[in-house]
């Protein structure tokens, strides 16, 4: 399943997060942290819980929850969540905010273990304990994605916030780099300011060109040019088709190393075909389509 766009919506507002499945995000995130006043915690859990065993609610995306960072709390949000056990819970992930090192991810794992749960993990990385942890960070088995949260690591910083986001450029690169050396999705920061289409669709297509799947999103606004900017256009949905279809033909004459439109084909570009086929079929989801375009 694609991940272009992750979206948050405030845990205690449950006529926002029944509707939230209509932006067209690709991740729903239900948030029990930042969204959440400290004296509407318990009501928040309450509220997605009673959303998320709602048998109406079954959207046709991936839908995750953001806990709270301090380990009490956490404790709190997995019993407000998970206990009964009996109910049938519409969740798919969770998201762990705060996450200065590997232990981190494992105690959540723990943690979910002693309620007989498991679940993939975004581990957002938003201080520079995070980020220099990073690698090891996704090399934890729960870890399913790394999460890039520039503003809370500017803060731990104490930089100053730019348009061209030099102050944070290389964690911002070695979240990606530590994600795609062990096959986690890279989830690149949001964009604060949510009226200002031209600079969400100046910093995705950043966010593309550095290697990222995906982006956080505020609102709903933000969720179609997110997943424009991670959809492959038709000319590379056909160009890794033709690859693709002649790696095929090439493997079954044993060569590594082929041609296509006059250009030599090898791993690497196998693998950028791969992953543009691979979000086109995130992308054609959404659209009813079967994306037999890409997938050949």
């Amino acid at each position: 399943m694609g991940r272009r766009s992750v979206m948050f919506t405030p845990g205690d507002r449950p006529e926002m997060l029944r509707k939230s499945p209509t932006a067209g995000a690709d991740v729903l995130v239900f948030d029990l942290e930042d969204a959440v006043a400290p004296q509407r915690k318990a009501d928040a859990r309450e509220t997605v819980r009673a959303v998320l065993t709602d048998p109406a609610f079954d959207p046709d995306c991936e839908v995750c929850v953001r806990v709270n960072a301090s380990e009490s709390a956490i404790a709190a949000d997995l019993e407000g969540l998970l206990q009964p056990a009996d109910d049938e819970l519409r969740l798919d992930s969770l998201m762990l905010p705060k996450v200065d090192s590997p232990a981190d991810v494992e105690w959540l794992a723990d943690e979910l273990e002693a309620h007989d749960g498991s679940f993939p993990v975004f581990a957002l990385i938003e201080s520079a304990a995070g980020a220099l942890a990073a690698p090891a960070i996704a090399a934890v088995p729960a870890t399913d994605a790394l999460v890039f949260g520039a503003e809370d690591l500017s803060a731990d910083l104490g930089a100053t916030r730019t348009a061209d986001g030099t102050e944070v450029l290389y964690a911002r690169e070695r979240v990606v780099l530590a994600a795609a050396a062990h096959d986690c999705t890279a989830i690149d920061t949001l964009v604060t300011d949510f009226g200002n289409e031209a600079q969400l669709r100046e910093d995705t297509a950043f966010s593309v060109q550095l290697g990222y799947d995906g982006k956080l999103a505020i609102h709903p606004s933000q969720v179609d040019p997110i997943n424009e900017a991670f959809t492959p256009s038709g000319s590379d949905r056909e160009w890794a088709r033709r690859v693709l279809e002649a790696k095929q033909h090439a493997d079954a004459e044993g060569r590594g190393v082929f041609e296509v439109d006059g250009e030599m084909i090898d791993a690497p570009l196998i693998a950028q075909a791969e992953r543009i086929r691979s979000r086109a079929v995130a992308a054609d989801r959404w659209h009813g389509s079967n994306g037999s375009d890409a997938s050949q």
